[in-house]
């Protein structure tokens, strides 16, 4: 592109989208990729077949449009919430979208705009600010640690804390996410309603993308749900059911605010190949879940082996690591990357990210940063 398009389309560009990047995390063709929080796993053999034949079953037919409802797939994300969430979820009450952020979009779209704002908790997922902002809707960017008084908590979230800072902004949405990326840690239920009462103009968001690896005891928003019409719970299959180039993510709530989304999604958003391949997936949930204990394992095991390197991992309810006590996040990154290990520079000073993949992962990892670790360690003032 010549550099006189270049000012062209940026003299046409909005105002408030001037000079920003777009998001994405590095790409890069290494041997070990834990930058994505993607499942190291691959679709199991039974489901591969699962999945080909459900595609070639529609196949015929993609000269007619899909059914807008997705009401096979549907029924399929209620039952599965109803078999695994502890409460009832009906087909009126699911929503889906291509990935959670397509869901998260539309949310915005109906409940946000250009005289509103939404108020989330930093550091938390990076497109929460991005997809608010690009709808013309004010983010408000709360913060964590309030009351806490060791490193430990840095990153927490209190109740009080959040209640203040939801009743001094009034905000239009509130975005919660349990487990927190990029700390992994969980929510309380008590947090999530003394949020939820305390912003009566607000549709609240809990952000479930992870809630699949939560530490056992940890209990899911969706049993908060009845009662409350401005609550939401998202969630994805492109983690713990390892199909993020599937793209689909959903959402449960009041049905009356799931009838709402309809008036801002596209036509015919799901293709019938993506309702293909999730039911199908759905309908092997038992077996595309079976990697979530082993993942879970090695989570754990970094989480034990970078304390006794002199590092500062989070215990985490997610499928990955948050790690500080890094001197310079940035140059330990390349130092892993230079030994084929790719890793997450989220970018807050001393901390990086690791997704936890498979044992041999692991292994890679893990020898890289006892390699690295005694000169790349933040020293102890």
């Amino acid at each position: 592109m010549t550099s006189r398009a270049v000012t062209q389309v940026e003299a046409l560009l909005r105002p408030d989208l001037r000079g920003r990047t777009a998001y994405g995390a590095p790409q890069l063709d290494v041997p070990v990729q834990l930058n994505t929080n993607e499942s190291s796993y691959p679709l199991p053999p039974v489901v591969v077949t699962a999945t080909t034949e459900a595609v070639a079953a529609v196949a015929p037919h993609l000269n007619r449009y899909p059914d807008r409802e997705f009401s096979q797939l549907r029924d399929r994300l209620a039952g599965y919430l109803t078999r695994t969430g502890g409460v009832d979820i009906a087909p009126e009450q699911v929503w889906a979208g291509n990935g959670s952020n397509e869901v998260l979009l539309h949310l915005v779209q109906a409940f946000g705009g250009v005289t509103r704002r939404a108020l989330g908790f930093t550091p938390a997922y990076s497109m929460h600010p991005i997809i608010t902002e690009t709808t013309g809707t004010t983010f408000v960017h709360g913060y964590r640690g309030e009351g806490f008084h060791d490193e430990a908590h840095r990153f927490d979230l209190s109740i009080e804390s959040a209640v203040a800072q939801v009743q001094e902004q009034d905000p239009h949405l509130v975005f919660l996410c349990s487990p927190n990326n990029p700390t992994g840690t969980a929510l309380s239920l008590d947090l999530v309603e003394a949020v939820h009462d305390a912003a009566p103009h607000a549709v609240v968001i809990v952000d479930e993308a992870y809630a699949e690896f939560a530490r056992p005891g940890t209990p899911s928003a969706l049993t908060l749900l009845a009662g409350r019409p401005r609550l939401v719970v998202t969630r994805t299959l492109s983690k713990a059911f390892a199909l993020a180039g599937g793209r689909l993510g959903y959402l449960a709530a009041d049905p009356a605010l799931v009838d709402a989304l309809r008036l801002v999604r596209m036509p015919y958003h799901l293709s019938s190949v993506t309702q293909a391949v999730a039911v199908a997936a759905l309908d092997h949930a038992d077996l595309m879940l079976a990697t979530v204990e082993a993942i879970k394992d090695q989570r754990d095991r970094i989480v034990a082996e970078l304390s006794t390197l002199g590092l500062s991992p989070v215990a985490s309810d997610a499928n990955f690591v948050f790690f500080g006590g890094v001197a310079d996040s940035h140059v330990l990154w390349q130092a892993l990357l230079d030994q084929g290990v790719l890793v997450r520079d989220v970018g807050i000073p001393h901390y990086l990210r690791v997704t936890a993949g498979t044992p041999a992962e692991t292994d890679r990892f893990l020898t890289a940063l006892r390699e690295l670790a005694p000169t790349h360690r933040l020293e102890p003032r």
